[in-house]
């Protein structure tokens, strides 16, 4: 019966017993052995006691129906229980909702399901192989009440088989039919050999076996019991009978094994509904030792196709892990594997690796796709969209300059300083690209060297210029005297100067931490795990960006002062206007930078946001100071040529004193009703005279 249940894959099943000894002892048996194959777990125990009433079958039946996932029932009970219990569930409308598995007292009568057929439909019952006897038949049949007087009980089965009554009899009813002795089985009533009749001859040859063996051993001399035989006693006697072997009266062999149990042979039937046979009961296999059933020849209740379930739980999807419920291994509840867990087995989920996420019905890990910044991203095309525009305005500058030499415009700028700011200008839109390329060591190592170093180029150049006026202007108030380290070859040792310490920088970051690429999987790792990404980048944080950045940053921030400083001195004579103008909005753009760069440090779109807003401020900074320096002038050299001409040389003396001139009445004019003073001292003055 065990193997039958699990055959049929149920694993929650209850047990109706009749209250005794067979059916008790049947179920406990069942139970023990339910448990020894494991995976079949008992949902309810239900006893019929002696004195039923057809209400207690009833409460049974409700009972049954509280677990009712547990369709599957195990009956150990007697044909009177068992008529009981179908007749319950038809009076419950409960006909064809449990699977009945009947036990070798219910076997294949017909008896127990008298007018319940439809309730017994489907039901799988046992019973133990029998053979009929043949020799057995000739002799009962001739069995009279003259020829079998030492069977006791015979009289009492011949009232009972021809339904009369003897004269002899205790129990006298005036309304019986008497027996007139005359009555022959078979003839006079139904007759079927028991199917038990092979096992009780059996039985008693076992016995004979056993003691014709235990008499050969303790009295070999003697024939018949001895006196050694008598004082040897039962358990003697039993391990004898254990121990015999010989064919049966059915040609079977006889054994036990060392419980006392014969080999169990089984025929498998089920009561099924056949409309041109009508109900009956069909064999569907055999056990002897093992399980060989038909399920294909197996009929069920309510026209189901499938093998009905009698299970506590479900299965549980892929990717859900069993929580079992306390006492109870065949019930669980599902729980799915969560966040970057995957199913492990089916009770356990883990935890994917750092690198890792469930596959997608969470049976495996694999690792994290690995993105980076495509060229075709929106957040890419705009920045490289303004850098190409910037490099090739800075080209185009640059050949205007280089064309135009020697012209008093391009002299008067400081060539030498100007072809500095232009390259500065030019790496700041350069950066641009090695931002958005794939990340490898040489791009990481160019990212390292100019991502500040296009700034502090531009800046230390722009720096020198006004720190050269400001020297100039403030000299000119106290002497006549120029100030030192004003010519080209200073401003450029000096340029050179602010630029190394850049550079050193850059030099000892190499060596303190070799520049490499690495995967950051928390910058993407969404609480979805199937849209986790890993970004492949340069191994430079957020903070050493803004080191790199920070001394470019200083000399923006000296520069803007000393363009403040320089803001009274006349446009005519430097370039102090346009330069303290670059620098404040360069300082503005640099000032929207940081609470953008930073306070998108959690953002999943970090790698796009930072990237884009970095390049935009370094395009927005290398434009600024190329439209408001350079692109005045190349304006007049290229469309007013006739104003690019040599105009008469100062000497310093007069050029500083014609500002100073120049700065006081300009201040003068704001007391003068209508802004009346002008000034034309000194207009065009080539700055470097």
């Amino acid at each position: 019966m065990v193997d039958i249940i699990k055959a049929m894959g149920w694993n929650y099943v209850s047990t109706v017993a009749s209250e005794g000894s067979y059916g008790e002892k049947g179920v406990d048996a069942f139970m023990q052995l339910s448990r020894e194959a494991g995976g079949i777990c008992i949902a309810q125990s239900l006893k019929i006691p002696h004195d039923h009433k057809p209400s207690d079958f009833d409460k049974i039946i409700r009972l049954l129906l509280d677990t009712r996932y547990a369709r599957a029932v195990v009956l150990f009970a007697s044909d009177e229980d068992i008529r009981g219990i179908l007749n319950a569930s038809k009076r419950a409308d409960q006909v064809g909702n449990f699977l009945w598995i009947g036990s070798d007292s219910w076997g294949a009568k017909n008896s127990p399901i008298h007018q319940l057929e439809d309730a017994a439909v489907g039901a799988v019952t046992i019973l133990p192989k029998r053979a009929t006897i043949s020799g057995f038949d000739a002799y009962f049949t001739s069995r009279t009440l003259e020829n079998n007087r030492r069977n006791v009980w015979f009289a009492e089965y011949w009232e009972e088989n021809f339904n009369c009554k003897l004269m002899s009899s205790y129990k006298k009813d005036e309304s019986s039919r008497k027996c007139t002795g005359q009555e022959r089985i078979s003839i006079d009533s139904k007759y079927e050999q028991e199917g038990k009749v092979q096992f009780v001859i059996d039985a008693v040859y076992a016995m004979a076996h056993a003691l014709h063996n235990m008499q050969r051993d303790f009295c070999p001399e003697n024939s018949g019991i001895c006196p050694e035989m008598d004082l040897a006693g039962g358990k003697k006697l039993l391990k004898y009978i254990r121990s015999v072997s010989f064919n049966g009266s059915a040609g079977t062999s006889v054994t036990f094994n060392r419980n006392g149990d014969a080999p169990g042979r089984y025929d498998l039937f089920q009561y099924q509904w056949s409309n041109v046979s009508g109900p009956g009961y069909r064999v569907i296999g055999q056990w002897t030792e093992s399980l060989q059933l038909n399920i294909e020849d197996m009929q069920w209740p309510r026209g189901e196709q499938d093998i009905p379930s009698s299970v506590c739980s479900l299965p549980c999807k892929t990717g859900q892990r069993k929580k079992v419920v306390k006492g109870m291994p065949c019930c669980w509840h599902c729980e799915p594997c969560d966040g970057y867990q995957y199913q492990y087995d089916e009770f356990t989920c883990k935890l994917c690796s750092y690198s890792m996420s469930p596959n997608a019905n969470r049976t495996a890990c694999q690792p994290i796709p690995i993105i980076k910044l495509e060229w075709h991203s929106p957040w890419a095309v705009i920045p490289v969209f303004l850098a190409m525009i910037g490099i090739s305005a800075t080209i185009f500058v640059m050949a205007t300059f280089i064309r135009y030499n020697n012209t008093p415009i391009v002299r008067a700028s400081g060539r030498e300083l100007s072809y500095v700011l232009l390259t500065g200008i030019f790496l700041c839109y350069i950066i641009t690209f090695l931002m958005i390329a794939k990340p490898d060591v040489g791009v990481c190592s160019f990212r390292r060297i100019f991502l500040g170093l296009g700034m502090c180029i531009s800046y230390a150049a722009l720096l020198t210029k006004t720190n050269r006026i400001y020297r100039i202007f403030e000299q000119g108030k106290k002497t006549v005297t120029a100030p030192r380290l004003i010519s080209p070859t200073s401003q450029l040792a000096i340029t050179s100067s602010l630029i190394s310490v850049q550079l050193l920088g850059v030099f000892i970051w190499f060596v303190v931490d070799p520049p490499n690429t690495i995967v950051d999987y928390d910058e993407q790792k969404t609480f979805n795990p199937f849209l986790a990404r890993g970004v492949l980048k340069c191994d430079i944080t957020d903070l050493q960006i803004i080191c790199s950045l920070g001394y470019s940053i200083l000399l923006m921030v000296t520069c803007t002062v000393y363009a403040i400083k320089t803001r009274g001195v006349p446009e005519n004579f430097n370039e102090a206007k346009p330069i303290g103008f670059t620098m404040y909005t360069t300082c503005i753009v640099w000032l929207a930078f940081i609470p953008i760069f930073f306070g998108t440090a959690q953002s999943a779109e970090k790698l796009y946001i930072q990237t884009t807003t970095l390049t935009i401020s370094m395009n927005l900074s290398a434009s600024v100071a190329l439209g408001m320096l350079y692109m005045p002038k190349v304006y007049v050299i290229i469309f007013h040529p006739e104003l690019n001409v040599q105009k008469r040389k100062r000497s310093f003396k007069a050029v500083v004193t014609a500002a100073t001139m120049s700065s006081r009445l300009s201040h003068k004019a704001n007391d003068r009703p209508n802004g009346e003073a002008k000034t034309e001292l000194c207009e065009n003055v080539d700055p470097n005279s």
